[in-house]
Parts: structure tokens; C-alpha cells; sequence
């Protein structure tokens, strides 16, 4: 009975190490393989070699995960229009993901803790412009991300070793449209702030009741969802909901390893609280390269995003370039060099949209960011480090008298997520803590 009762315990052992491991490399080989791992925003992907720091343990016959970034940042801009403050932008991950039939169910949750560490609902990014705080628009601002992030169910129904079926529903949710979010993209992982062009590329990543279903074959994926296209208000503490009144589609290729790209159309109804009866078209296109390195790698994104209102036929077009090397184990430097048209809602600043206003062109931004941060790990398990970036921008000359001739800010900061020694932790069932390269 005893050794019944032994090897009975052995080959659960066994099954549950061969799970754990199945799991665990899913994000490797295959497009499909990739998908399944999940590691992204909402269903969006990342060429299969990108790497993804995070703590996994294996609990019965789930798989248990936890992915999180955040930096304490002090920043401060030269602009008679940009502004200085210590704030923390930030972002965790817990996600429970177990086989179930013929499939993979994910169980996934993003969390932000900026309401309450962004005060007075945004902080300095000069020429940023969308969204809205307590009924006038955000300008020179990045709003903090909801609290709630995402709350989501995820099944991929696998129909063959490259064929997927996929459904994702969401109260909190990010529909199929544009790149991997700029806080979940590697080529963006280490810097602190947000991109110019975040409202025409990839703004739609924290959406209300959010229904997708996507279909990969080989290297190809097509997906379709539905969502409520209202953004966040100053609320950001709460659960919002709305109707179903917006649409995407999206078609992404994994044509290897290293490279991945997407393209992506959105019918977008009453996205502004200032501008209710106006509704947005939205066309994104992007593309990724990862390169492993020898105790580093190198990742890069360049994306385009335009938005035009269906009411007065003003579009926005941004474009983006983006690219982090690590290098020598411990040590980070990216670039981000951006190109986007901003609007007259700009000059407004902080006042309320007067009566009768129309919003135009008002010309395009150059900015240019670089920086450098180095792993320190001052807490075990834990990838800490100290680094800084500087921003210098190129204005139109309908901008350059209101923001003067060279506006620039510097970003100190401290970054803290899963991982240590520039490994990848793992919590193994059995006996706690272990390591694997990245």
C-alpha cells in the first residue's frame, strides 16, 4: 500500500514538473506557444524570443505568475510650460493559468497603485494632450493608469500544435488594437514615462467590457473585438462600464523568432468626455525586432498611430522608435525618438474648452529621449535599479513662442520588478526558490 501510495505521489510529482515545464517554455518555438504564455497587455504579442522577468509557482494544477515595473521618479522640464514633481509611476501582475480541456485558461489581473501616487490626476510630459481630470483636458500631462488595469478571462482552445482558437472577455480590458502597450513593451520597459504618441497608438489599453476572439494559424493571427470606447475619466479609483459601442480588428505576423508586427483599424464612439458626439477612427501598424544577446538583448519597436475625427476630419498621426539594449548583465540604455501631431487643444493649457472652440492642427513635435540605469539588486529576488533619462524637443513654430526654444526634462529614478541577478525567478513547488537564466 505504501509503495502504491509512493508511486502514486511520484507520478503526480512528474505530471506536475511536466506542466510546470510545458508552461514555462511556451514562450518559445511557436506564434502559438507565445500566445498561450500571455505575458503581454491584453491579447497583444511580442516576437517569441522577447524576454519576460517574473516569479511562477506551481500550485496543484495551476500555474501561478507574478510580472510587475515600478519607478519612484523625480522630473523636472525647462519649459515656461513644463513642470516639476516626485511621483511613482507603477503597474503589478498576478495571473493563475491551468490546462482545462482541450485548451489553456488564464485567470489575469493588472494593478496600478498611481491615483494614488500620481496626485492631481497627471504629471509633467510636455506636448502630451488627451484625456481629461475634473472636466477640463489633460495637457503637458500624462494621466495616471486606473487602479484596476485589467480584470480578465482567457481560454485558447488549441486546435493544433500552430492552431489556436482564442476568446478574452474583460470588464477591465485591452481591446485588438495597436503594438503591446507601452508599459508591458520591452523596447519601453526601462523608461519611467509615457510615449507622445500614446492616444494614437495604444491608448485603448485600459477599456471597459472588452470581448475578443482571435484565430492564429502558423505565423498568422486575425482578431476582432468589441468594447466601450469612453476613456477613463478623473475616477480612477473604480470600476467604470459602458455599452458596447466600439469595434477593432487586428492582424498580427510572427514570421520568426526575433521579428513580429502587427496592423491594426478601430471604429472608436465618444472616446473624449469634452468632445461626447465625436467619434475616432484609428489605424496603428508596428513592428519588433529581439535580439538575445550573451548576457544581454537588444529589443526595438517602431510603430505609426493616426486618428481621425469622423465630426471635423482632424488627424493626428504619430511615429515612434524605440530600442533597449541590456548589456553586460546589468546594465540598460534605450532610446525613444518621436514624431506626432498635436492639436489647438494644446495651447488651451489647463482651461476649460470655451464655447464654440474648434479644435486644429497646430503642428508637429520632435522628441528625443535617452537613458541608462544599472541593476544593483538591493533586494533579493528583486531586479533594482538606479538610472536617469533626458528629453529634448523640437517644437512646430506655431508652439515654439508658448513653449520656448528648448524644452527639455531630466527623469531620475528608482526601478524596482520581479526577478534578481538578472535572472529569471522561479518558485518551484517543491522546494521554494530557483534560478534560470533569462
Amino acid at each position: 500500500m505504501k509503495l502504491l501510495l509512493s508511486l502514486s505521489l511520484l507520478l503526480r510529482s512528474v505530471t506536475a514538473a511536466a506542466q510546470m515545464t510545458d508552461m514555462m517554455d511556451r514562450d518559445s518555438h511557436t506564434f502559438a506557444q507565445k500566445i498561450v504564455h500571455h505575458a503581454g497587455s491584453g491579447t497583444s504579442s511580442e516576437p517569441n524570443s522577447t524576454p519576460t522577468p517574473m516569479w511562477m509557482n506551481m500550485r496543484g494544477d495551476w500555474m501561478l505568475m507574478f510580472h510587475a515595473n515600478a519607478f519612484i521618479i523625480e522630473e523636472q522640464q525647462s519649459s515656461p510650460r513644463g513642470g516639476d514633481k516626485f511621483f511613482s509611476t507603477n503597474w503589478f501582475m498576478p495571473m493563475a493559468q491551468r490546462q482545462l480541456g482541450p485548451g489553456y485558461l488564464t485567470l489575469r489581473t493588472m494593478l496600478s497603485l498611481e491615483p494614488g501616487t500620481v496626485t492631481e490626476r497627471q504629471y509633467p510630459l510636455l506636448f502630451q494632450q488627451g484625456e481629461t481630470a475634473y472636466g477640463k483636458p489633460i495637457v503637458d500631462g500624462q494621466h495616471p493608469h486606473d487602479f484596476v488595469m485589467e480584470l480578465a478571462a482567457l481560454y485558447d482552445w488549441k486546435l493544433g500544435e500552430k492552431t489556436l482558437l482564442s476568446f478574452y472577455a474583460a470588464p477591465v480590458g485591452d481591446p485588438a488594437i495597436g503594438p503591446t502597450a507601452y508599459p508591458h513593451r520591452a523596447s519601453a520597459f526601462e523608461n519611467p514615462v509615457g510615449t507622445l504618441g500614446h492616444h494614437q497608438e495604444d491608448s485603448t489599453h485600459i477599456a471597459d467590457d472588452v470581448i475578443t476572439v482571435g484565430f492564429t494559424q502558423g505565423i498568422a493571427r486575425v482578431e476582432a473585438s468589441g468594447f466601450h470606447g469612453r476613456e477613463p475619466n478623473e475616477h480612477r479609483w473604480q470600476v467604470q462600464q459602458g455599452a458596447i459601442d466600439s469595434w477593432s480588428t487586428r492582424l498580427t505576423l510572427q514570421p520568426g523568432q526575433n521579428w513580429g508586427g502587427q496592423y491594426s483599424y478601430a471604429r472608436i464612439h465618444s472616446p473624449e468626455a469634452l468632445f461626447p458626439d465625436e467619434d475616432q477612427q484609428r489605424m496603428t501598424a508596428s513592428a519588433m525586432y529581439n535580439r538575445p544577446m550573451q548576457r544581454g538583448n537588444w529589443t526595438s519597436t517602431i510603430a505609426w498611430g493616426r486618428t481621425r475625427s469622423l465630426t471635423d476630419n482632424v488627424i493626428q498621426n504619430s511615429y515612434l522608435l524605440e530600442s533597449t539594449l541590456r548589456f553586460a548583465g546589468k546594465n540598460y540604455t534605450w532610446a525613444r525618438i518621436e514624431n506626432v501631431d498635436r492639436t489647438t487643444e494644446l495651447l488651451l493649457g489647463e482651461n476649460s474648452v470655451p464655447m464654440g472652440f474648434k479644435e486644429e492642427p497646430a503642428g508637429r513635435v520632435q522628441a528625443y529621449t535617452f537613458g541608462y540605469d544599472r541593476d544593483f539588486n538591493l533586494l533579493p529576488h528583486w531586479e533594482t535599479a538606479i538610472g536617469a533619462q533626458t528629453t529634448v524637443y523640437t517644437p512646430g513654430s506655431r508652439l515654439q513662442p508658448v513653449y520656448g526654444d528648448d524644452p527639455m526634462g531630466i527623469a531620475v529614478f528608482i526601478r524596482l520588478r520581479p526577478g534578481g541577478s538578472s535572472r529569471r525567478v522561479r518558485l518551484s513547488r517543491r522546494d521554494g526558490l530557483s534560478t534560470q537564466p533569462r
